[in-house]
């Protein structure tokens, strides 16, 4: 894949929440098309903040993020996802107190007359959504304001999807489905960019995996040869969940 220009690409990215404080110091990854990405580490490791700092949600301090051949950079979340990115987060990422359908709408206010065609796409992929249209996002579980979640970022049709920690807090079944849905979603042709402390079936789904440590890579290749790796599993294998 080295001679294809990569679908997303983050280059020597420098970010943080406070001022003189960075938790990025220096990350690069590249998804190529049609590739699902795990991002695994530590707590603190910067994970989530690389997921937030390519949507658009932390400032970059220094380094770039690229779509194609557009630098992305600082491009405000709303008008990533006219371009065609979608992110998850990992908590409040439903509205609880509005129906599943209306949850979906929020999801595709930029076109609102492709509704239809894209909630029967995403109910294709969720039935339980369909089923389910008229019921508040607070009766739901956990698993399934996941798939709400996951859903609405699915509505503008995205090219990828950046997934931050979406097996965290659900009970081991859920957790199998929401890795399903990863796959899922990977064959329907959307790149995937997935943030994940169950390292172990993240790596397992993956194409291709990165380890970050304080902020920086530490490990890279696919995700079997990080799960072969005697030094990725004795440092990180063994002290994340689901090892």
């Amino acid at each position: 894949m080295s001679g294809l220009t990569p679908l997303v690409r983050a280059d020597d990215v420098v970010a943080g929440y406070l001022p003189g404080v960075d938790i990025l110091n220096g990350c690069s990854l590249e998804l190529h098309t049609g590739e699902v990405i795990g991002i695994i580490g530590p707590n603190g490791a910067g994970k989530s903040t690389l997921l937030k700092a390519m949507f658009g949600l932390v400032e970059v301090r220094s380094g770039s993020i690229f779509l194609g051949d557009e630098d992305i950079t600082g491009v405000a979340p709303f008008e990533l996802v006219s371009r065609g990115i979608g992110f998850v987060p990992q908590t409040e990422n439903v509205f609880p107190r509005l129906t599943i359908q209306e949850n979906l709408e929020m999801g595709v206010f930029q076109r609102p007359h492709t509704f239809e065609e894209r909630f029967e796409a995403v109910a294709e992929l969720f039935p339980l959504l369909a089923e389910r249209r008229s019921h508040r996002a607070d009766g739901l579980s956990g698993g399934q304001r996941q798939m709400v979640a996951i859903g609405r970022a699915l509505m503008m049709d995205p090219q990828v999807v950046l997934l931050d920690e979406p097996s965290a807090g659900l009970s081991p079944a859920y957790q199998d489905e929401v890795f399903e849905q990863v796959t899922r979603i990977a064959e329907r042709g959307v790149s995937l960019i997935l943030v994940e402390q169950n390292a172990r079936r993240c790596l397992e789904i993956c194409d291709r995996g990165y380890v970050l440590d304080q902020g920086t890579n530490a490990y890279t290749g696919t995700g079997q040869e990080l799960l072969d790796d005697p030094k990725v599993v004795s440092l990180y294998l063994g002290t994340l969940m689901g090892a």
